[in-house]
């Protein structure tokens, strides 16, 4: 099912108004009034009587004409509302043709200062120092209060002198000068910084954020972005890529229902993927247009393990996570303790060919059980390893390496052992708090770690101790993270936007490498940011988060992942991953700081989404530039064909 086009690139225009009622334009209120003189006029003699009457006359005009020159009114702008969606009757209309705004500080738990006071200030942004429990609040007229976040999705357009947002609603501001709307992205991007880090956006403090190193991540404009020019190939220009397009190039060529409720997706590169729900798992059947039921189902139970002596220390509920192994015969389940959180203190492995739990594994380090927030392989390809029997584990302050055998290298006795304990290969546990979230590995194994505190860390494939690189946070916790085989990208997951880091520099020597061989240095790139625009953003609906964006899927040097899917609410959003690397395009015109890409398309489902991935590459066909897009709702799973079209 796809979705029509944004209606978030209409023309603002004053011949509406929320209440219904009619606004004369600015342009056709001057004709009118031209005309009227020229009438008059004519009944009367041209030369005036007097060069007061004249001045009456000008003064007369200009109080007619006053609307279309810069009100005296402070921080004036004009407030437009979105309504209808996206609908075709879908517009903007105007909410108050002449408002003010201000940027005013609450505590956290109540107001600090007086509002009407404040806004009287000529200086209402700046308020005493020590007041570090609270936040910036936007305030348009009398009916827009807002924290200053990023979950407004503010989106700036230079050219017109506008910016959009979302506050319950989707917003506009139009400013009647470029130095007016100038003035507000600054206060706002000041704004935002002290909200997010509870520091003043001086100078000197954004340093203390991001560090020397990567001073241009706060201040985009000074940033080297020469990697990002030497990393592109090619790129064929979208002839619509200004406007977000929406899933006309992608054609559904499968749905399946699901037998029972669908919890998450695990996508194999050989014969099978694998549907893993409330009571089992389905498994389907991998074609060169998507998935298609095969009719197998597994139930997972105790019973179905066989009788073993003293018992099951796990207790099994559904799995949150499904990681294949051994050439995709295996498969390690995650089921976590305890509802809403996804820690775990053992795995299920599950023997795909027989249908049956082989074993229960459980975490332990020097004989202390230990809990794993997620797993996963120890490469990109390492499910297709026949002979694989480690796999890599992450917990809050801990990156490791398991391993199925004993520390001999021996394959454990499962038939003799109640709960075999995975043996702790390799890693680190952290003393103080890295909050780690989530990772992912590229071909050859190195790993990136994304953290609460927006961190993201790229780690060799020789240790796991200290990091290589370290990328500084935006303030919003990596909750999803993937990295290209190469290992040139990476594409960090927060609630209200993607981050996308090229990882690229050149060594002393003049030599091209990733941050996670070695210490990028001072020459770093600004990442780029990947949003929604404010209309779709609202369209989401409540559970409007990102989650769980990802690279399209290759296994092998030389291939090159082409787009990057994610998953909000009911939509799945693609976007085209060269577009994206192309500093040129339309896109990033006219833009403020971090440039923001919002050239995608969606696939607009009637649930909420689960999951969005691409097969793997193998499956493309030679009429499409990538392999089918498969996306799952709980009781559904749908896959799409791409066509040529969507490559630019």
């Amino acid at each position: 099912m796809g979705a029509s086009h944004s209606r978030e690139g209409l023309e603002l225009s004053d011949s509406d108004r929320e209440d219904g009622n009619e606004v004369t334009n600015e342009e056709e209120e001057y004709e009118d009034v031209e005309e009227e003189h020229q009438r008059s006029s004519e009944r009367r003699p041209k030369t005036p009587s007097s060069v007061d009457e004249v001045d009456a006359k000008l003064r007369a005009l200009k109080l007619k004409y006053g609307s279309s020159q810069k009100p005296s009114l402070k921080n004036a702008v004009k407030l437009y509302l979105h309504i209808n969606g996206n609908t075709p009757k879908a517009k903007w209309v105007v909410s108050e043709k002449l408002a003010s705004y201000s940027f005013l500080k609450s505590c956290r738990t109540g107001e600090c200062g007086n509002d009407e006071e404040e806004e009287e200030d000529d200086d209402e942004e700046e308020e005493e120092e020590g007041q570090d429990d609270s936040w910036w609040f936007l305030k348009v007229g009398s009916k827009i209060r807002v924290r200053v976040s990023s979950e407004m999705q503010l989106k700036t357009f230079g050219d017109q002198r506008r910016v959009d947002f979302v506050a319950q609603g989707v917003w506009a501001l139009k400013f009647f000068s470029n130095e007016d709307y100038k003035i507000f992205v600054e206060k706002f991007q000041g704004c935002l910084f002290e909200n997010t880090y509870g520091l003043e956006a001086t100078e000197v403090n954004k340093m203390k954020v991001y560090g020397k190193d990567f001073i241009g991540w706060a201040n985009p404009q000074a940033a080297d972005d020469s990697m990002w020019e030497d990393a592109e190939e090619s790129f064929s220009k979208s002839p619509n890529s200004a406007t977000p397009a929406r899933a006309n190039d992608l054609m559904e060529e499968f749905e399946e229902a699901a037998d029972g409720g669908i919890k998450s997706l695990a996508l194999g590169a050989l014969d099978n993927s694998f549907l893993v729900g409330d009571s089992g798992i389905q498994v389907v059947k991998n074609f060169s247009h998507g998935i298609q039921g095969k009719g197998i189902y597994v139930n997972i139970d105790h019973g179905n393990r066989g009788p073993r002596e003293g018992g099951s220390s796990l207790v099994y509920s559904t799995p949150k996570k499904a990681l294949l192994m051994k050439a995709e015969t295996n498969m390690l389940l995650m089921s976590p303790m305890n509802e809403g959180k996804p820690h775990t203190s053992g795995l299920h492995q599950l023997d795909i060919e027989t249908g049956k739990v082989v074993t229960e594994w459980k975490f332990g380090k020097d004989g202390v059980d230990i809990s794993m927030r997620d797993i996963t392989n120890d490469s990109k390809g390492a499910q297709l390893d026949p002979s694989g029997s480690t796999f890599l584990g992450l917990d809050d302050n801990r990156l490791c390496r398991w391993d199925m055998r004993d520390r001999k290298g021996m394959v454990q006795n499962l038939a003799n052992a109640s709960t075999p304990v995975l043996n702790w290969a390799q890693g680190h546990q952290f003393s103080r708090g890295t909050n780690f979230q989530c990772f992912a590995t590229t071909g050859d194994g190195s790993i990136v770690v994304g953290s609460l505190d927006g961190k993201i860390r790229l780690y060799s494939i020789n240790s796991m101790r200290q990091a290589k690189t370290a990328f500084p946070g935006l303030g919003s916790p990596i909750t999803h993270v993937d990295v290209t085989y190469d290992g040139r990208w990476i594409l960090g997951t927060t609630d209200s936007y993607l981050i996308l880091i090229c990882t690229l520099f050149t060594d002393k020597d003049g030599k091209t490498k990733t941050g996670f061989s070695g210490r990028m240095g001072n020459r770093i790139s600004a990442p780029r940011l990947l949003k929604l625009t404010p209309l779709d953003s609202h369209l989401a609906g409540a559970d409007k988060k990102f989650r769980n964006a990802q690279f399209s899927w290759v296994t092998e040097d030389g291939k090159q992942e082409r787009h990057l899917v994610a998953t909000v609410g009911k939509f799945s959003v693609i976007w085209n991953f060269q577009q994206v690397k192309n500093g040129t395009h339309d896109c990033y015109r006219h833009q403020e700081g971090l440039k923001s890409c919002y050239c995608y398309k969606i696939v607009l489902k009637d649930d909420s989404i689960i999951d969005s991935r691409f097969m793997h590459e193998k499956f493309a066909v030679t009429d499409s530039p990538e392999a089918p897009l498969v996306i799952a709702t709980p009781m559904k799973v749908s896959s799409f064909s791409i066509s040529s079209r969507l490559r630019g």
